[in-house]
């Protein structure tokens, strides 16, 4: 019997920042996915949403990861921001054309809303519409007018994920479970330093997704506070703490003072 799994990673993997706590200062960044991948199991790319990559770049993405590596994909802003979900047909076709180049590797398609658009259940059924059964889509409004029950209703038949998401330590939006597997994106803690999050809320953030989901969810989580390397730590502390919940987690590294180390590989170094 399967059982709930949280996919623990970070919203993107190409930060400065990170220079000496994930990769070592010495590392060429055309080897910072590799580094990335060894570390963690999941990564939403968030570079598909400034430019759309080519199928080839996907294809290049998939060949460089573990075969047991999931790329989230955040969908292109010409989708979302620029048509405004209007007339989604092209761009979602050109979407999913491209991101097939990931082939098995490719998980949710994250389909984040602009905060000035007005909640639109038709808009939305018929852009969710479009994706295949085989595709995990997640939709992460902005705008509090999208917090009704048509828009609840589409989520649910359209079997598409409500992206949870936190900001300054708080949900941002309902906590719905709208299909049986999960997506959390977590933007900006309150810790010190800004913007980590402490233990305490990340406590209840595991214990929520493991009182809303099944044993046999899949969990997804993100950390989008890439800022000083805060995303880096709070994954690693988050999955520690989904463990000694009693969930089973992907692969996260150890830090020693701040500094990712990876079993299969040399620490970092300053």
């Amino acid at each position: 019997m399967r059982v709930m799994t949280m996919l623990i990673g970070t919203s993107g993997w190409q930060y400065q920042s990170w220079r000496g706590i994930l990769y070592p200062r010495d590392l060429p960044m055309r080897l910072w996915l590799e580094r990335y991948a060894e570390a963690f199991a999941t990564v939403e790319s968030n570079a598909a949403f400034y430019h759309l990559p080519t199928k080839q770049v996907f294809e290049g993405w998939r060949a460089r990861t573990p075969d047991d590596f999931i790329f989230a994909v955040k969908a292109s802003r010409y989708l979302t921001h620029i048509k405004r979900l209007r007339e989604p047909a092209e761009p979602v076709e050109r979407l999913l054309d491209r991101a097939s180049g990931l082939g098995d590797k490719l998980g949710p398609i994250l389909l984040q809303l602009p905060p000035t658009l007005r909640g639109d259940p038709e808009l939305l059924d018929e852009t969710l519409a479009l994706f295949p059964a085989t595709v995990r889509v997640a939709v992460e409004p902005r705008n509090d007018s999208w917090w009704t029950d048509d828009v609840r209703n589409v989520l649910e038949y359209r079997n598409a994920a409500l992206c949870w998401a936190d900001r300054e330590a708080k949900p941002i939006t309902p906590l719905w479970r709208t299909t049986d597997w999960a997506y959390l994106r977590l933007h900006a803690g309150l810790a010190t330093p800004k913007p980590s999050y402490g233990s305490a809320v990340l406590t209840e953030w595991v214990d929520r997704l493991r009182e809303t989901w099944s044993d046999e969810s899949d969990c997804f989580v993100y950390f989008n506070n890439d800022a000083r390397g805060a995303a880096v730590r709070d994954a690693v502390l988050f999955g520690q703490l989904t463990k000694a919940a009693g969930s089973p987690i992907s692969r996260i590294p150890t830090l020693d003072k701040g500094v990712v180390t990876i079993p299969s590989g040399d620490p970092a170094e300053h």
